[in-house]
């Protein structure tokens, strides 16, 4: 028996409210766009949007987005299907371009503003992207690998383009004075002029399906080098009526302020917070740098917070400010954790200041993301993942892809409307990981006899550092690139602070490498959460019979070692 003959057979509507909807229905929107334009029309008036203090309505928000997604089409002529990458923070561009993308049906190639030319490079290329909105700030990363890449039109913006007038002025000139913005010979389209280039009229409205493609979404999956996940606008839009059901009871339509520090080039960030509570008419607080935390707190000064999102790491830095703290925040109804395993101490922490728990669920990249949540209506139980959100079936099965009993580990395996439609040209991946429908996640979880689920580990050697997914293969390809390496293994140890870091053990082919010399590189060509923390010259590394590099036994070794200096009182 295959899992893709069956079913769980489970019941979780038990754990769903009861007024709510029992199914997924497409028949109000069939792409992103008519969703967020109905709202946008409901609720014209209300605000939408708001980055460093400057806000649009929702009136505002879909004119500024019909003008931008004019200039796409008739200015440069982007057409559906065409690819587009945006390639900033959390400033109000983003979810403009984003959104005009979607109604002339683009597809949007999240990019991480922090990326490497070397990384930029990977994604650009493999995604044929011919166009990008990038933040200035990073120009001159674009400008290194631009001219092998597809990219024919660059739209550049500066952090003060939606800001006031007079606050616009100021920050530019504050930024020229301390020469922030690169200099480069490029190219460009001003976004500001863009927007002002045309009323929309000339808008043409491609026919989007829910079986287009919304956003190449990408992400080392279970294996190696980045991928771009095809999600779906059906996928999308399923997920967004997913969340809305999860939360049916526990907020109100028009009158959420949802803070969102977590990036919106992050599918978690993404879904959950841009678009999901966009289409309730909700106003997002969008924070651009929520990292040194007193930014974050600002937030919580200035706004009546309601609803938030985070990973375990931004929440563990918040309960520790003294500021935040004094606040006494009591307006939030919900918070929402994701990305990495929520601690349970963190928890403790969060709800003794502000009165309530915070949320744990789960999801991936490839599930466009939530799965799985604990419901809101319950006490959440202490590291579960909670249950499969409406329309999602989910079990853990054996190498057999047998369903095994509950309390027993095994790979977690789900099936939904969210599950992406593949990775973007890489049939072989695609077949590996979905299979008949059902997505094998690469987490080793297990079930309870409620129907509530815990991950337990993950299948291959991937570490997560504050929900990023960061895979040895292309740490150690990047070390062992330096001429004097011979070679390298990569593995994640427990941390803290951003739940594991990277460690890296390097056999030098010339005795003249130092650590230095590694993390020289390392900080070159890769971006800040995948360099390793801690690198160690080696005279070998630990292989099988076959001469496969043990991870196992690095981190094996390594925890010992933790250990014995813990019973010794010793730091590491």
């Amino acid at each position: 028996m295959v899992a893709s003959q069956i079913s769980s057979g489970h019941d979780w509507t038990q754990y769903y409210g009861n007024d709510a909807p029992t199914k997924i229905d497409f028949s109000a929107a069939n792409n992103i766009a008519s969703a967020i334009e109905t709202a946008c029309l409901r609720f014209a008036n209300n605000p939408a949007l708001t980055a460093m203090d400057a806000t649009l309505t929702y009136r505002q928000f879909d004119r500024l987005a019909t003008r931008f997604a004019a200039f796409l089409q008739q200015e440069i002529g982007l057409k559906k299907g065409d690819r587009m990458a945006i390639m900033m923070p959390n400033v109000l561009q983003f979810p403009i371009a984003f959104f005009a993308a979607q109604k002339i049906g683009v597809i949007c190639v999240n990019t991480n503003p922090l990326y490497t030319p070397r990384e930029m490079l990977h994604q650009f290329s493999n995604s044929g992207v011919t166009a990008i909105v990038i933040m200035d700030l990073f120009l001159d990363k674009l400008e290194e690998i631009v001219q092998n890449t597809p990219i024919k039109h660059i739209i550049s913006t500066s952090i003060a383009d939606q800001l006031p007038a007079w606050k616009g002025f100021s920050l530019r000139a504050v930024m020229h004075f301390k020469k922030l913005i690169p200099k480069h010979s490029l190219k460009i389209h001003s976004f500001r002029r863009a927007l002002s280039s045309s009323d929309g009229s000339s808008l043409v409205r491609p026919d989007v399906t829910l079986q287009d493609i919304a956003v190449l979404q990408y992400t080392g999956g279970t294996t190696g080098v980045s991928k771009g996940a095809m999600l779906t606008h059906g996928n999308i839009l399923a997920n967004m009526q997913q969340l809305r059901h999860a939360s049916w009871g526990y907020i109100d339509e028009g009158t959420e302020v949802v803070l969102t520090a977590l990036p919106l080039y992050h599918i978690f960030a993404l879904t959950v917070n841009l678009l999901s509570f966009l289409v309730l008419g909700e106003h997002m607080i969008l924070v651009p740098k929520p990292i040194p935390i007193s930014n974050t707190v600002k937030i919580f000064k200035k706004y009546r917070i309601t609803v938030m999102t985070g990973v375990n790491t931004l929440y563990n830095t918040i309960t520790h400010d003294n500021e935040f703290k004094k606040l006494g925040v009591r307006t939030i109804k919900f918070a929402l954790a994701g990305g990495m395993a929520l601690q349970e101490t963190v928890s403790q922490a969060w709800q003794l200041i502000t009165g309530n728990r915070i949320v744990e669920g789960f999801g991936l990249t490839e599930s466009s993301p939530v799965t799985h949540v604990n419901p809101l209506g319950q006490i959440p139980r202490a590291g579960s993942i909670g249950v499969p959100v409406l329309g999602t079936d989910a079990m853990i099965v054996n190498e057999k892809g047998e369903p095994v009993a509950p309390g027993e580990s095994g790979e977690l395996i789900v099936k939904g409307p969210q599950i992406m439609a593949g990775y973007w040209q890489r049939p072989e991946e695609t077949a590996a990981t979905v299979r008949d429908g059902w997505l094998w996640t690469g987490d080793i979880a297990k079930m309870d006899d409620d129907g509530y689920f815990f991950i337990v580990d993950r299948k291959k050697d991937m570490i997560l550092v504050s929900g990023f997914n960061v895979y040895p293969n292309e740490i150690e390809g990047v070390i062992a690139s330096h001429p004097k390496v011979l070679e390298a293994a990569v593995i994640g140890l427990p941390d803290t602070t951003s739940g594991e870091s990277v460690y890296a053990y390097v056999v030098p082919k010339d005795s003249s490498l130092t650590v230095e010399e590694v993390r020289t590189l390392c900080r070159d060509q890769l971006t800040g959460y995948k360099r390793p923390r801690h690198i160690e010259l080696r005279d070998s590394l630990p292989k099988s019979n076959v001469g496969k590099i043990l991870r196992r036994e690095l981190r094996d070794e390594a925890m010992a070692i933790r250990a014995k200096a813990a019973s010794a009182g010793v730091a590491t």
